[in-house]
């Protein structure tokens, strides 16, 4: 693991203590701006819906955190609405539309709906006045991020993905089916899910959400492979030795043709065999290991 990867709770530990040496006063309201787990939430119609973010600090450096499939912020990103520094970043997690609260509309799948989310992502942002920001997306909010960074290149300062890909192949969509039937995922995989959704619309999402993406065979594909000379802005590209729902390749190839690709960091023991005797694997949310990631931000090339 490179150097500049940091565990969130050490640099939060390493900040008080320089904010604390002796001989130097540190105003109650610094260390409250800096360590406050205060959260807020809201709504803005975006596109012709509302959209549910959750919004905390009050840094000079803004950050979109965008799910995967099915998540939410809450779901997906509770760690970095923690921990990462209010006195460094703002930060905002939202819910695509369809997915968390930002219902209705119940979620579907044209074939453009990545581009409708980066659309969404990108509005969103500049209807609470950030003119431009960092984006951190986990798995299909990966995607999401390398779409919007190739089309809205003025409003995208850096990005970190995880877990994303730009095309599907014979063996992704083999994978996809596998999941569709989540009475098959484990407890600890559907619980959240369950209790976020509900089970029925929960089961009906995840379903249309594999429709959705054997659609892109019919494209050779392609998903946003054809955008990836157009992200410009400093990228790092994160991957699981051990993910069993994206392989390797894709962090590979993402690596070589984003052209604002800086490292390719990969990150062991990411995902936990959570459904068994079933061959088929299901990966953890990212927040705890994404907290170690979001520094890197504020760190050469990602200051620059």
């Amino acid at each position: 693991m490179a150097a500049g990867v940091w565990r969130g709770g050490g640099s939060r530990l390493r900040l008080l203590s320089s904010l604390m040496k002796p001989g130097i006063p540190v105003p109650w309201a610094q260390l409250a701006a800096a360590f406050s787990t205060s959260v807020s939430s809201g709504k803005v119609a975006v596109n012709g819906v509302h959209l549910h973010y959750q919004r905390t600090g009050e840094g000079e450096h803004p950050v979109l955190l965008l799910p995967g499939m099915l998540g939410s912020g809450e779901t997906d990103f509770g760690p970095q609405l923690k921990s990462l520094s209010k006195k460094l970043f703002t930060v905002v997690a939202w819910d695509p539309r369809g997915y968390g609260h930002s219902r209705p509309p119940d979620r579907d799948f044209p074939v453009d709906f990545y581009e409708r989310d980066a659309k969404d992502a990108v509005d969103l942002m500049k209807a609470l006045n950030f003119k431009k920001v960092s984006l951190l997306g986990w798995s299909g909010g990966g995607l999401t991020a390398l779409i919007a960074a190739a089309k809205y290149p003025a409003h995208i300062s850096k990005m970190v993905i995880w877990g994303a890909i730009a095309y599907i192949t014979d063996e992704d969509q083999r994978i996809y089916e596998g999941i569709r039937d989540v009475s098959k995922w484990s407890e600890k995989a559907r619980k959240p899910l369950e209790a976020l959704y509900g089970y029925d619309y929960f089961a009906k999402t995840c379903a249309k959400w594999v429709d959705g993406m054997q659609q892109f065979k019919h494209l050779d594909g392609n998903i946003c492979r054809h955008l990836l000379p157009q992200v410009q802005c400093p990228t790092l590209i994160v991957h699981g030795e051990k993910d069993p729902l994206v392989p390797r390749f894709h962090a590979d190839f993402l690596h070589k043709h984003v052209r604002g690709s800086q490292d390719l960091q990969m990150m062991p023991t990411v995902c936990l065999p959570f459904i068994s005797p079933s061959p088929w694997l299901s990966c953890q949310r990212p927040g705890q290991h994404l907290a170690k990631t979001a520094p890197l931000l504020t760190s050469p090339p990602w200051s620059h």
